[in-house]
């Protein structure tokens, strides 16, 4: 059995609940443990001075309540010209979830009602073969129930009612088409902090500037040692159940929790950079979220696209995200993250998965070393008369793909996946998009594979989310 080697640890509480990382993830979880469980004990351990400072971060993340409606990767065409819309249905519902659980809590005064706003969701393609594309996905999208109401627009005056600032200085010659429907824009990190507060007015501890260095069964209980990075201090928590919400560093945490299901699992981390415009003259003439189609053979990451933002109650204009590479696996992380995340059960699908993807490392690669020029040039794709003296580079959040085993090939998932032990005492989220958005699903399906719910938990969970056992 594995044993701690750190000395002259303090002894903490035992509680009932123990969360590593304070993002919109574990905080999300936390509410929803109370809410089912009132008389829990629950700690919440995030090593920055504050909650929501890595991926939940607002500039850090997409900010969109994806629900299907613009995303053109969420709807892949086959070689016979057929789109599958099944994922954007499966996202829709999810963030149909994430939507019913935060009226609830605004409902009963829990968190604030101005976490989100509504802002057009819009896909914008240019050229014949995509504006043909994007007129077969909307007639496909439109025969569902979740999508009846996308509208699809293709003449330069729709065009230029629906996205002006895109369309001022634009070839008309050049086809191009959107599809529109209503959707939000999302402050994760509002919400992040407004579930926090909740909770520590309901006695949860949140304790920042502390970090999980390491943790081990013993017994039945899970035994978690973490330092104070203030005053150098490491103490001791007992706990009957762990979530590891640690965006990047959940990897890194995973493996040193030794449970089977940890075996064969690896991270590959990608940064991120904006280019942001904060002058009012440009952003209210841009009053959506408007995605494009990555490029040809490019990943999913790469999906650009040109986002009215409210951050701190302040609009603004972001686009990107422009991809790089980096070894860290938090934007605050270690250079050696990656290194130390190496191990002989996971090494050979990290090479398998390195060789099967080249391409994505050739992107990774061009995009580390594309000018300032280069990367203005693909803003002008979308706004041509963009000026470079109104944007300014901001770098975003840091992304962990998971890779791991499938029939014995190395597999980078680009979505989000839940790890939990056999016995449902301890969890892990890995990956990313669509992540926040669908935080909500992605918790229910953990506690309900984790925990025993009593009918009187099952009738909760439908009061405070009506659709969840439709």
């Amino acid at each position: 059995m594995k044993k701690s080697k750190y000395k002259d640890v303090l002894n903490g509480p035992e509680v009932d609940a123990f969360l590593i990382g304070g993002g919109i993830m574990s905080s999300t979880l936390a509410t929803l443990i109370h809410e089912l469980f009132p008389s829990w004990k629950i700690q919440i351990s995030e090593r920055r001075n504050d909650c929501a400072q890595e991926s939940s971060s607002s500039l850090n993340n997409a900010g969109t309540g994806h629900s299907g409606y613009c995303e053109l990767n969420y709807t892949p065409e086959d070689k016979n010209g057929n789109i599958d819309i099944s994922k954007a249905i499966k996202v829709h519902k999810a963030f149909s979830k994430s939507k019913e659980f935060w009226q609830y809590l605004i409902d009963s005064g829990k968190i604030n009602s101005d976490i989100f706003t509504i802002s057009k969701h819009i896909s914008f393609v240019t050229g014949q073969k995509n504006v043909d594309y994007l007129y077969r996905r909307w007639e496909t999208m439109r025969n569902s129930t979740e999508f009846m109401d996308l509208e699809y627009y293709y003449t330069n005056e729709d065009l230029s009612n629906q996205i002006p600032l895109m369309m001022e200085g634009r070839n008309n010659n050049l086809p191009c088409a959107i599809t529109v429907h209503d959707g939000y824009d999302i402050d994760y990190g509002k919400i992040t902090r407004c579930l926090i507060t909740n909770l520590q007015k309901n006695n949860v501890d949140f304790n920042t500037n502390h970090e999980v260095i390491d943790l081990y069964k013993s017994d039945d209980k899970w035994i978690i040692i973490q330092q104070n990075l203030l005053t150098k201090e490491y103490s001791k928590i007992e706990t009957k159940f762990v979530f590891i919400g640690a965006g990047g560093a959940a990897i890194t945490l995973l493996e040193k929790s030794e449970i089977p299901e940890a075996k064969g699992y690896a991270g590959f981390p990608v940064s991120g950079e904006w280019l942001i415009c904060e002058n009012q003259d440009v952003v209210k003439q841009h009053f959506s979220k408007v995605y494009g189609r990555p490029s040809e053979g490019s990943p999913p990451m790469s999906t650009p696209h040109l986002d009215l933002r409210t951050i701190n109650g302040k609009q603004c204009l972001l686009f990107g995200p422009y991809a790089g590479m980096s070894t860290k696996f938090l934007k605050y992380g270690k250079w050696t993250d990656f290194f130390h995340s190496i191990r002989l059960n996971n090494i050979f699908i990290m090479l398998d998965a390195g060789i099967r993807n080249i391409p994505l490392t050739k992107y990774l690669m061009n995009e580390l070393f594309k000018s300032k020029a280069a990367r203005f040039k693909v803003l002008k794709e979308f706004y041509p008369n963009a000026n470079p003296n109104d944007w300014k580079p901001s770098v975003a959040g840091q992304r962990v793909q998971v890779i791991k085993s499938v029939d014995g090939k190395g597999v980078i998932e680009f979505g989000t996946e839940v790890v939990c032990s056999k016995d449902g005492s301890l969890s892990c989220l890995l990956g990313a998009s669509p992540g926040a958005a669908t935080s909500v699903k992605v918790m229910l399906d953990l506690i309900e594979k984790c925990f025993d719910l009593d009918a009187q938990s099952k009738e909760k969970l439908s009061m405070m989310i009506p659709s969840h056992y439709k």
